[in-house]
């Protein structure tokens, strides 16, 4: 938002497709990082995901990786690739200079999910 604020853009609907393209970049380096953050002592993955796929918070701290871990990583991923695919529309409403940024930020951000996907969900090792 504070991108587009100063680069002269001050509507909700941008800033709301924003957020779509920001979360999605966020929730992507947590997904990558999950054994770095592991080594602080901190899950930023959801613990109601990983109840709903029937991964207790003690294996993930343990870094076992299984099949249900698999699973919930997957659901993780496909989320915050639906929230770039809705952060898309932003691009065609920007000047050509930021709009090559943001597409740049979102192709980034799927090249993780997509690396994440082709290493079978395995980010706690």
């Amino acid at each position: 938002r504070l991108v587009l604020q100063l680069c002269g853009y001050h509507d909700e609907e941008r800033a709301r497709l924003s957020d779509f393209t920001c979360t999605g970049l966020q929730l992507a380096n947590f997904w990558q990082d999950v054994h770095v953050d592991l080594e602080k002592g901190r899950i930023y993955l959801p613990l109601d995901l990983l109840a709903r796929h029937g991964v207790a918070e003690s294996e993930v701290l343990a870094r076992r990786h299984s099949p249900a871990f698999g699973a919930a990583m997957r659901e993780a991923v496909d989320y915050a690739r639906g929230l770039f695919d809705q952060g898309l529309a932003l691009i065609p409403t920007l000047d050509p200079r930021l709009a090559l940024d943001i597409e740049l930020f979102s192709r980034g951000g799927y090249k993780i999910l997509a690396k994440i996907e082709e290493m079978d969900y395995r980010v706690l090792e």
